[in-house]
């Protein structure tokens, strides 16, 4: 309690606030903001923090790192364009309630879901940092595959109206995922001679293009022409869910602060993933999933809760074990390392103060993020006047910017053009993208941990039902394949 009285005092210095308001703003801008991910804006940061305190670089680099996460869904429900691959299934719901002039409830429930998600984490990370980051070192091969193909089960709730297109585009994004050099053996595939291809298809370009690209050729493309729906987004009426739709999602925000924390803690697992297996999930125990695709503000409640709750729950392994729990608290790990601060137990005993001052910071950054994203909504509706002629421009103009920022490949550019008009005649002929990005996300993992785990048990496939863990995410993939069947036969009989 002494240490944790110290880090408070550490906190409410006036540097400390306005270091915390500064990073937090920076968050919120380079997470909205496409290509600029939340790795990106860290790493930037780190090099102001060279001349700065310990505690002081540590609450920068934290608030950046938390709201960024939360800055992708603004642009995600406003204009379709996720900033980061965190909010691509925010913009499944909160796109089309911002088209039915509930902008702001989608903002706002984002807004809300996003700081009760955060401060979970938080908590978590507090409390039960050790014990739950040996959770993370029991993960094997085999656990890693089927939490791939968990993941992937995802894809029959995101393209339900639709499933042969879903599986379609899939399969698209499984296909690209085996692109570039093989992990085992150093051949090329599908690399064609691009030596920007020897890493694979990089997930941004893809992402920005479908996403981001897509819509700036949508808006772009007159009325008298337009395949698609000329109608614009809104921000009418509440900036806040009802009281009923927070008590109705209130399972739901604990469900995927939970997954959320807990993929988090799994090296590599990332917020994407955490996303889509909350909204899948919130989907198969919901009343109503017909809905979710549609305009469902249980939808936007499910990823952005399980997505910032992947803050915390990344930062359990790296400061307790030095095992970053994706590319962000890599990069974080440079910036404690530069300060002289080693992730492992002597965080939490030598340096507890600093360590704490840390956490405590991700506590006000959460609520801080959220008092400036309910504040600044009521103006975000000058985004939603702005011309399709002007603001397609302008879209495609950051989209390029941040494409080439990540990697300065010309390349890169060419390639997210080349995914925005993919992403147009996708959405012209109804295939849904979400399926495409999941399946990029998750194909190297399950290619990579498949494989490995063939070798370690010299292919023999029962592997995956003798461990205690693998066995048990097996059965919940079952589960989750067996649930809609199970649903749909349960309405059927209360209907006769």
């Amino acid at each position: 309690m002494d240490i944790l009285f110290t880090a408070l005092g550490n906190l409410v210095t006036p540097m400390a606030l306005l270091t915390l308001l500064l990073g937090t703003l920076a968050g919120m801008a380079i997470g909205s903001l496409p290509g600029l991910s939340s790795t990106m804006g860290v790493a930037l940061c780190i090099p102001i923090t060279f001349s700065m305190p310990p505690d002081l670089a540590l609450i920068l680099l934290g608030a950046v790192y938390v709201s960024s996460v939360y800055g992708g869904s603004i642009t995600a429900i406003l204009l379709r364009t996720p900033g980061t691959d965190a909010s691509i299934a925010t913009a499944l719901d909160g796109y089309p309630l911002a088209m039915a002039g509930r902008g702001g409830e989608a903002i706002g429930m984002a807004t809300l879901a996003s700081l009760f998600g955060g401060l979970f984490s938080v908590i978590v990370l507090i409390t039960i940092a050790p014990p739950l980051s040996t959770v993370a070192l029991a993960f094997g091969p085999q656990e890693y595959t089927v939490l791939a193909i968990f993941g992937l089960v995802t894809i029959v709730g995101v393209a339900s109206d639709q499933p042969i297109k879903g599986v379609l585009s899939a399969a698209i994004g499984l296909i690209l995922a085996s692109v570039g050099l093989d992990a085992f053996t150093g051949a090329q595939r599908f690399t064609f001679g691009q030596r920007e291809l020897f890493d694979g298809v990089p997930l941004l370009p893809v992402l920005i293009g479908l996403f981001s690209v897509s819509q700036a050729f949508n808006l772009c493309v007159p009325k008298s022409a337009g395949v698609l729906s000329s109608k614009r987004p809104q921000l009418q009426g509440r900036n806040l869910p009802l009281w009923s739709d927070m008590k109705r999602c209130l399972r739901t925000l604990l469900r995927s602060s939970v997954i959320g924390s807990v993929v988090g803690i799994l090296p590599g697992a990332g917020t994407s993933i955490a996303s889509f297996i909350s909204y899948n999930e919130a989907r198969r125990h919901s009343n109503t999933p017909e809905k979710f695709g549609k305009g469902e503000l249980e939808g936007v409640a499910a990823s952005e809760s399980a997505n910032n709750a992947v803050t915390g729950g990344t930062l359990i392994p790296t400061l307790t074990l030095g095992i970053p729990g994706n590319a962000v608290t890599a990069v974080f790990i440079g910036g404690l390392t530069i300060h002289g601060l080693i992730p492992g137990p002597s965080l939490f005993t030598q340096h507890a103060e600093t360590t704490y001052t840390l956490i405590l910071s991700l506590l006000l950054a959460n609520i801080l993020f959220a008092i400036l994203g309910l504040w600044l909504c009521r103006y975000l509706v000058i985004v939603t006047k702005v011309p399709g002629a002007v603001l397609g421009p302008m879209i495609l103009v950051f989209s390029v910017i941040g494409t080439y920022a990540l990697r300065n490949e010309i390349f890169d550019v060419w390639l997210v053009i080349a995914f925005g008009v993919v992403g147009y005649f996708m959405e012209r002929w109804r295939y849904p993208a979400a399926p495409l990005v999941i399946a990029l996300i998750l194909g190297p993992i399950l290619e990579v941990n498949f494989r490995r785990s063939m070798q370690i048990s010299h292919w023999d496939l029962t592997t995956f039902f003798t461990r205690p863990l693998s066995l048990t995410l097996c059965v919940l993939v079952v589960l989750a394949l067996a649930y809609p069947l199970w649903n749909q036969w349960r309405r059927r009989n209360a209907q006769q």
